[in-house]
């Protein structure tokens, strides 16, 4: 292969930066799709395409004419279809797990992995719920993780720097204006913030939405009226506007240091403005001759027409020092083998070099025919070299054939070397990009051609090759089961119970844990449904399989798993309940469960005991108060027994009643001399005492004996309720006894209780009570003499009011 052949899809970039575009698949999608019709969206990393219909271009569709999403892979090779049933969508993207994002213009975020499958949503804000979304852009957070970042109508920019965690933040706000913004862009180097373009004004807006955001003033030498469209470089260093005059500048993002700035012969905004790699632009324009989508990766830019899949970066150094026209690198002697023989005499003294050139510049070539000359040139100088090390070559020959394996068109992921190489993990994360797109198989070859540990390779592919087997809900269960047992064994690195979690059901999940004997994730994974009946049967169950010990020991470990098991004892097994108090050293629920049970019919029997326990198990945990009331009682229950046992008729009269009750069923069967014994042994208020006293002399209508306590000492509760229990028990002339002995700030409503209102009328007049007199005057009726009690509370009135 010829010079010239080699380099003819090379072009010079200034002075000597060379870049090249070659194709890397026909699209097998070119007669289903229109991408003049369609909104793709790629993903790095040779990323599936998501294409979905530009809803701002009118064409035939057919059925309801509900969106539909598409995703294919490189090739064009359609992996899957499905209906888009929810709002409308402002921007689609994906993760750099290879994610479909989704922001809808109400500000919800749905992730659907490559195949269409729900994951989960997620609301951005409920400020941008209120004012909707009008564009989003999808970055990536300095920490690795997926961000995203909405400008909502109102042009305020709201950040998540990580999905998996989404937690909202509001950038600094843009000063007042009637311009909307023209474009903008998000720079995630050492903190994350946004470059907005409004008109000729430019701004950084910071993660504080307090802040005031100060207009910058990049160095641009022509006059412009306003910036169309920005872009920032992958490394986040480089900035590229492009501004209504037709010009493009090129600086770093900080806008200190100018690049550069070039005279595009256009004047229209263009569809894309990208940077290849680090070092330059790509900028395009539609036409409709041209349909493209221009992704951005790390070494370069890849080129999505209807027809091709073409990719466009730097050449690299090592490529053009064996390939340029006239080069005189070693390497470049061993590009045509029909002369290698006369170039290893040229090359003696540099032949190690020219080897090592070959073998690194095998890695960034895609045509096969120039790996297997470049190949071979480094085979035939390894020759001649005494002491050379193989392993360089032997690892480049193994990793072209996985690149190459992953390349074909079949699998669809056109991924360089140098994006490998910068891939987290490396070859774990390309065996991770097969396993998403469940190449399982290709998965398992790559990992046992490049003999990576077992925890790494294959354990890791067939747990998850299980998981997507489990999660397959038409195969029937026992199939799969089957399936699983013969394809992993006792296979080192792998957990049944990791396996278990991919089945759909909860309650199957936890069903195929206990059977394999996992207890704990069993557990965990009922606990985590929210589903109590399930927490209880694996409680339950556990408790069966287990021994005591062991038992008590996993639940306390989990909070609701313990409660849940003590509600249950509480209602089935309280020697069980008390068992866990003791385990935990809980004083005050033991003593509460003893109380509990003493009140329990079936155990009045036990009830002193009970008691008995629950004081021993407060003084143990230092409850003196609930101990000294626990003795209280257990005094109380044996004075009430001994009074059944001594008065005449009070059997099972007093046993389980209050203080309260006890002195008033003594009071009620005139045994006074015990009730005031009682009284003091109890120390029951005189208040209290006082009401239940007369209460019962009032209702036995001892009226002589309740006047003589009346006068025994001062009422420590007045003599209001004297008056009282006097009318409840339909004495009037009685409770007249006890008026005057009122005190005076209730006197007229006594007054008026007894019926005496024109006492009432004229004691309210002495204390100046127009509220009083009011009330006293309508009490009063329409009739004689109280229609004339009511003309003279209105003169009373009248006085009062002529004082003031």
């Amino acid at each position: 292969m010829s010079a010239a052949m080699l380099t003819a899809d090379w072009f010079l970039l200034g002075r000597e930066l060379y870049y090249r575009k070659f194709e890397i698949y026909s699209m097998a999608w070119h007669q289903d799709v229109n991408l003049e019709n369609f909104i793709a969206s790629c993903g790095s990393y040779g990323g599936p395409i998501a294409t979905r219909r530009d809803d701002q271009k009118f064409v035939k569709v057919q059925g309801t004419g509900q969106p539909i999403i598409s995703i294919f892979s490189g090739s064009g090779k359609q992996i899957v279809s499905f209906k888009w049933t929810r709002r409308p969508i402002v921007y689609m993207g994906w993760s750099n797990d290879e994610k479909l994002i989704c922001v809808q213009e109400d500000g919800m975020v749905v992730i659907h992995d490559m195949f269409g499958k729900y994951l989960h949503t997620f609301a951005i804000s409920q400020k941008v719920q209120d004012a909707k979304v009008v564009d989003a852009k999808i970055f990536i957070s300095p920490q690795n993780f997926t961000g995203i970042a909405v400008m909502t109508s109102n042009f305020k920019i709201f950040l998540v720097h990580n999905i998996q965690e989404p937690k909202t933040r509001q950038l600094s706000e843009l000063p007042r204006s009637q311009i909307q913004p023209t474009c903008w862009a998000v720079i995630s180097e050492d903190s994350t913030e946004v470059l907005i373009a409004r008109g000729v004004e430019l701004y950084r807006l910071k993660q504080d939405e307090h802040h005031t955001s100060a207009m910058l003033e990049p160095d641009i030498t022509n006059k412009y009226s306003s910036i169309l469209e920005m872009s920032v470089s992958l490394n986040a260093r480089h900035l590229a506007l492009y501004t209504d005059s037709g010009h493009l500048w090129l600086g770093s993002t900080d806008l200190r240091t100018k690049y550069c700035e070039i005279d595009t012969d256009s004047i229209y905004k263009p569809k894309q403005l990208t940077w290849c790699g680090n070092e330059a632009v790509v900028v395009y324009w539609e036409r409709a001759s041209t349909l493209l989508v221009v992704v951005p990766e790390i070494d370069g830019v890849r080129i999505v027409s209807n027809t091709q899949h073409e990719l466009l970066q730097k050449v690299p150094e090592v490529v053009q020092k064996i390939f340029r026209i006239n080069s005189t690198d070693p390497g470049s002697f061993f590009k045509g083998s029909h002369k290698a023989n006369e170039y290893i005499t040229l090359v003696k003294n540099d032949l190690q070099t020219a080897v090592n050139q070959c073998i690194e510049a095998v890695g960034y070539e895609f045509d096969t025919e120039v790996q297997k000359m470049l190949i071979r040139a480094a085979q035939f100088g390894k020759c001649f070299i005494s002491d050379m090390k193989s392993d360089s070559y032997v690892n480049m020959c193994r990793m072209l054939r996985v690149l190459n394996a992953v390349r074909d068109p079949k699998v669809g992921i056109p991924l360089t070397i140098t994006q490998l190489n910068c891939m987290k993990k490396r070859t774990q994360g390309l065996l991770d990009r097969l396993i998403t797109r469940n190449n399982y198989y290709l998965a398992l070859q790559i990992a046992k051609y490049l003999k990576m540990p077992e925890k790494e390779g294959s354990s890791h592919i067939l747990v998850h090759w299980a998981k997507y087997k489990v999660s397959q809900s038409q195969l029937e269960e026992e199939t799969v089961a089957r399936e699983i047992a013969d394809k992993l064994g006792y296979t080192s690195g792998i957990s049944y119970s990791e396996i278990a979690n991919y089945e759909s059901k909860a309650s199957e999940q936890v069903k195929l844990l206990l059977e394999l004997g996992e207890n704990t994730p069993a557990l965990v994974k009922a606990i985590e449904s929210g589903d109590t009946d399930l927490v209880y049967m694996v409680i339950l169950k556990l408790r069966e399989k287990m021994p005591l010990g062991d038992f008590k020991m996993t639940i306390r470990n989990f909070p609701v798993a313990q409660s849940l098991y003590i509600k249950y004892c509480k209602e089935h097994n309280t020697q069980a309940l008390n068992e866990i108090y003791i385990q935990e050293d809980d004083f005050s629920a033991q003593a509460e469960t003893f109380i509990l049970e003493s009140l329990d019919e079936k155990k009045k029997h036990m009830k002193d005991a009970l008691l008995t326990s629950a004081l021993e198990a407060y003084k143990k945990g230092r409850k003196d108060l609930y101990a000294s009331m626990c003795d209280e009682t257990l005094k109380l229950l044996r004075f009430q027994r001994d009074v059944e046992d001594k008065i005449p008729n009070a059997k099972n009269r007093f046993t389980g009643k209050s203080v309260h009750d006890t002195c008033k069923l003594l009071l009620e069967m005139n045994e006074t001399k015990l009730a005031e014994k009682f009284r003091n042994d109890y120390k029951i208020p005189d208040k209290r005492f006082w009401w239940l006293k007369i209460s019962n002399l009032a209702q036995n209508k001892d009226w002589i004996e309740l006047e003589k306590f009346s006068k025994l000492k001062k009422s420590p509760i007045g003599y209001a309720p004297f008056v009282d229990v006097c009318l409840q028990n339909d004495n009037r002339q009685e409770a007249l006894k006890y008026l005057s002995k009122v005190s005076e700030d209730v006197k007229v409503k006594y007054c008026i209780k007894v019926g005496c209102l024109e006492e009432a009328a004229d004691i309210a007049f002495q204390q100046r009570d127009i509220q009083g007199l009011l009330y006293v005057q309508s009490k009063c009726s329409l009739q004689f003499p109280q229609t004339q009690l009511s003309d003279r509370i209105n003169s009373m009135i009248t006085q009062l009011d002529s004082r003031k």
